[in-house]
Protein backbone atom coordinates (compact mmCIF):
# COMPACT_ATOMS: atom_id res chain seq x y z
CA UNK A 1 0.00 0.00 0.00
CA UNK A 2 0.80 3.51 -0.57
CA UNK A 3 2.04 5.92 2.49
CA UNK A 4 1.01 8.91 0.16
CA UNK A 5 -0.92 9.64 -3.02
CA UNK A 6 2.87 10.72 -5.19
CA UNK A 7 4.03 7.48 -4.99
CA UNK A 8 0.73 6.01 -7.05
CA UNK A 9 2.54 5.36 -10.21
CA UNK A 10 -0.71 6.66 -11.60
CA UNK A 11 -1.03 10.11 -10.24
CA UNK A 12 2.85 10.83 -11.00
CA UNK A 13 2.03 10.03 -15.07
CA UNK A 14 -1.34 11.86 -14.00
CA UNK A 15 1.28 14.97 -13.05
CA UNK A 16 3.53 14.18 -16.05
CA UNK A 17 0.71 14.56 -18.10
CA UNK A 18 -0.81 17.75 -17.37
CA UNK A 19 2.74 19.08 -17.08
CA UNK A 20 2.84 17.96 -20.21
CA UNK A 21 -0.54 19.75 -21.83
CA UNK A 22 0.96 22.91 -19.76
CA UNK A 23 3.62 22.52 -22.50
CA UNK A 24 1.64 21.65 -25.29
CA UNK A 25 -0.48 24.82 -24.75
CA UNK A 26 1.77 27.51 -24.06
CA UNK A 27 1.95 28.39 -28.15
CA UNK A 28 -1.73 28.28 -28.20
CA UNK A 29 -3.33 32.07 -29.04
CA UNK A 30 -4.16 34.36 -26.57
CA UNK A 31 -7.20 34.07 -27.85
CA UNK A 32 -7.67 30.74 -26.65
CA UNK A 33 -6.46 32.05 -22.74
CA UNK A 34 -10.08 31.92 -21.71
CA UNK A 35 -11.12 28.96 -23.84
CA UNK A 36 -9.01 25.81 -24.86
CA UNK A 37 -6.19 27.00 -23.27
CA UNK A 38 -8.32 27.13 -19.88
CA UNK A 39 -10.53 24.02 -20.14
CA UNK A 40 -7.31 21.36 -21.08
CA UNK A 41 -5.41 22.80 -18.07
CA UNK A 42 -8.02 22.46 -15.75
CA UNK A 43 -8.89 19.14 -17.26
CA UNK A 44 -5.55 17.72 -16.87
CA UNK A 45 -4.65 19.24 -13.89
CA UNK A 46 -7.90 18.00 -12.72
CA UNK A 47 -6.92 14.03 -13.04
CA UNK A 48 -4.25 14.39 -10.43
CA UNK A 49 -6.26 16.57 -8.21
CA UNK A 50 -8.74 13.86 -7.77
CA UNK A 51 -6.43 11.30 -7.38
CA UNK A 52 -4.80 12.96 -4.74
CA UNK A 53 -8.29 13.76 -2.97
CA UNK A 54 -9.64 10.37 -3.55
CA UNK A 55 -6.71 8.65 -1.90
CA UNK A 56 -6.92 11.19 1.42
CA UNK A 57 -10.47 9.80 2.00
CA UNK A 58 -11.03 7.53 4.17
CA UNK A 59 -14.20 5.23 2.70
CA UNK A 60 -13.51 3.45 -0.16
CA UNK A 61 -16.87 4.58 -2.09
CA UNK A 62 -15.71 8.22 -1.57
CA UNK A 63 -12.26 7.16 -2.87
CA UNK A 64 -14.53 5.77 -5.63
CA UNK A 65 -16.16 8.66 -6.84
CA UNK A 66 -13.18 11.04 -6.79
CA UNK A 67 -11.39 8.11 -9.02
CA UNK A 68 -14.23 8.53 -11.28
CA UNK A 69 -14.15 12.22 -11.63
CA UNK A 70 -10.31 11.60 -12.42
CA UNK A 71 -11.26 9.29 -14.99
CA UNK A 72 -13.84 11.62 -16.40
CA UNK A 73 -11.57 14.52 -16.30
CA UNK A 74 -8.80 12.46 -18.48
CA UNK A 75 -11.54 11.91 -20.89
CA UNK A 76 -12.06 15.61 -21.18
CA UNK A 77 -8.75 16.23 -21.69
CA UNK A 78 -8.53 13.51 -24.19
CA UNK A 79 -11.20 15.46 -26.31
CA UNK A 80 -9.94 18.76 -25.69
CA UNK A 81 -6.78 17.57 -27.20
CA UNK A 82 -8.39 15.60 -30.46
CA UNK A 83 -10.03 19.32 -30.96
CA UNK A 84 -6.96 21.44 -30.84
CA UNK A 85 -5.70 18.99 -33.57
CA UNK A 86 -8.61 19.14 -35.92
CA UNK A 87 -8.94 23.33 -35.85
CA UNK A 88 -4.85 22.68 -36.03
CA UNK A 89 -3.72 24.23 -33.23
CA UNK A 90 -1.72 21.16 -31.85
CA UNK A 91 0.07 18.83 -34.87
CA UNK A 92 -0.96 14.98 -34.01
CA UNK A 93 2.53 14.29 -33.49
CA UNK A 94 2.80 17.13 -30.55
CA UNK A 95 -0.04 15.38 -28.91
CA UNK A 96 0.67 11.88 -29.32
CA UNK A 97 3.34 11.24 -26.28
CA UNK A 98 0.23 13.15 -24.26
CA UNK A 99 -2.68 11.00 -25.44
CA UNK A 100 -0.67 7.64 -25.57
CA UNK A 101 -0.09 8.70 -21.50
CA UNK A 102 -4.02 9.04 -21.29
CA UNK A 103 -4.42 5.61 -22.65
CA UNK A 104 -2.05 4.05 -20.54
CA UNK A 105 -3.40 6.20 -17.28
CA UNK A 106 -7.23 5.06 -18.42
CA UNK A 107 -6.04 1.95 -18.19
CA UNK A 108 -3.92 1.99 -14.63
CA UNK A 109 -6.82 4.36 -13.06
CA UNK A 110 -9.48 1.42 -14.51
CA UNK A 111 -7.65 -1.15 -12.58
CA UNK A 112 -7.50 0.77 -9.35
CA UNK A 113 -11.15 1.49 -9.69
CA UNK A 114 -12.22 -2.31 -10.18
CA UNK A 115 -9.68 -3.06 -7.42
CA UNK A 116 -11.58 -0.83 -5.00
CA UNK A 117 -14.80 -2.11 -6.42
CA UNK A 118 -14.10 -5.69 -5.21
CA UNK A 119 -13.07 -4.57 -1.73
CA UNK A 120 -16.38 -2.46 -1.11
CA UNK A 121 -18.69 -5.42 -2.33
CA UNK A 122 -19.82 -7.50 0.74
Amino acid sequence: MFSSFEDMPVWQKAMELAQKVFSLTEGLPRKEDYGLTSQVRRSALSVPGNLAEGFGRQHTTDKLNFYYASRGSLAETKNHLIYGQKVEYFKQSECLLAINLIDEIWKELNALIRSLRRTAQP
